[in-house]
């Protein structure tokens, strides 16, 4: 168990965070309420100015505030609590599936909400279409926030990309044009083969990267600031794409 895991209860400890009329500092707040749930008493100390922060940073030797102790011991600031009560630190490089599980999860709600709307049955034939195309517009939203990044991300296993690098500056945009064509089922001339074309590169590109080159990558399917490694879910991802790609014509002109 780590250190700290179950201390706290009936404990005191001491809190030194800025509390300013220009600055609150965030993280004080959060190493407060941390401490609260641990179940400490939190003897709060405010500090009111700047001249306060320095002389204080400067009598403990310390770079940053907010400062905690406990037990006369300093623990430091709202990261090393986190790591003194045994939670993981956040901001890491550590890999991580929480934003794909997070959008994907988002999508499915969205689209029983669409379901519900358009044809009054959460279940309805079409929810699946629904889901995957709020899907496939999320994903090309996050990447949208920042094509630079996701583009420098996308080069190390997209193919096309690594041949013509403008794709890597293209594909977010067809990607959300595509989900959100799909959604409305618009112009599936458009959005079907768009789908069916990007969704079968990256499933090369994915499955070449991780099954056969073995290589252990990061995901650009949440944006270049993505934790998420390349694997499963980014072939799975491709693969619904070419599903969809396929699916959108069959209903539309054959069946």
């Amino acid at each position: 168990m780590a250190e700290g895991q179950t201390a706290g209860r009936g404990k005191t400890a001491q809190l030194y965070r800025m509390v300013m009329e220009e600055h609150l500092c965030p993280f004080g707040l959060k190493s407060k309420n941390l401490l609260e749930r641990k179940g400490f008493e939190v003897e709060d100390h405010h500090l009111t100015t700047r001249e306060e922060t320095e002389d204080f940073k400067e009598k403990h030797g310390v770079d940053t505030t907010p400062q905690a102790f406990i037990d006369g011991r300093r623990i430091g600031g709202y990261d090393e609590l986190r790591e003194y009560f045994g939670l993981d630190s956040p901001g890491g490089d550590e890999t991580t599936y929480q934003p794909v599980i997070a959008l994907f999860a988002t999508a499915l709600l969205m689209g029983f909400a669409v379901s519900w709307t358009a044809t009054g049955a959460l279940f309805s034939p079409r929810m699946p279409e629904y889901f995957v195309a709020i899907a496939m517009a999320l994903l090309g939203l996050q990447k949208l926030k920042d094509v630079e990044s996701f583009s420098t991300m996308f080069l190390n296993y997209d193919l096309l990309a690594q041949r013509q690098v403008r794709y890597g500056y293209v594909y977010p945009y067809t990607e959300t044009l595509a989900g959100i064509l799909m959604l409305a089922g618009a112009l599936v001339w458009l959005a079907a083969p768009v789908a069916l074309f990007i969704g079968t590169v990256g499933a090369v590109s994915v499955f070449k990267a991780v099954y056969i080159d073995k290589r252990a990558l990061k995901c650009a399917c949440v944006g270049g600031d993505s934790k998420v490694p390349l694997g499963f879910v980014s072939l799975t991802e491709n693969l619904i794409m070419i599903g969809m790609g396929i699916w959108m014509p069959l209903r539309a002109y054959l069946l």
